[in-house]
């Protein structure tokens, strides 16, 4: 099911100050940024490197208010990893397997992700303590 670890996501307070730190100390570039106001951040990616499962990243996310989600975890833990993301070739598919082997899905239906992926939650508590992503990457075009 899986095909790579698409991204880490990092929360951070600020998004310029910790793009300038990723690219000084690992020599990383910024592929994309956008703010997703349905998920309350300003967001940008980082390229890590290219695999035959596609790309990996580095997700630096910044809440656009207090009362995010990513806010809330700023509150209580303070700056570092909010989430991993696994790429899936099958969103949609991935959702219905996870769901019925009793994984419980915080999106029962793909929504939009960064650089125009499909994505959806699984629930911290049914995967080791750990908030999960699974990441349909775009069709590419032939």
């Amino acid at each position: 099911m899986l095909l790579r670890i698409d991204h880490v996501g990092i929360a951070c307070h600020d998004l310029d100050e910790k793009i300038a730190f990723y690219e000084k100390v690992f020599d990383v570039t910024v592929v994309s940024r956008e703010i997703n106001e349905e998920q309350g951040v300003n967001e940008a990616m980082l390229h890590i490197a290219d695999g035959e499962g596609g790309g990996s990243y580095i997700q630096l996310v910044q809440p656009l208010r207090p009362d995010t989600p990513v806010g809330r975890f700023l509150a209580r833990r303070g700056e570092g990893i909010h989430h991993i993301a696994y790429g899936v070739p099958d969103l949609p598919k991935a959702i219905r397997e996870m769901a019925a082997i009793g994984i419980r899905v915080i999106d029962k239906e793909p929504r939009h992700g960064a650089m125009g992926t499909s994505i959806a939650f699984l629930h911290p508590k049914d995967v080791g303590g750990v908030l999960t992503e699974l990441v349909e990457s775009p069709r590419r075009q032939s």
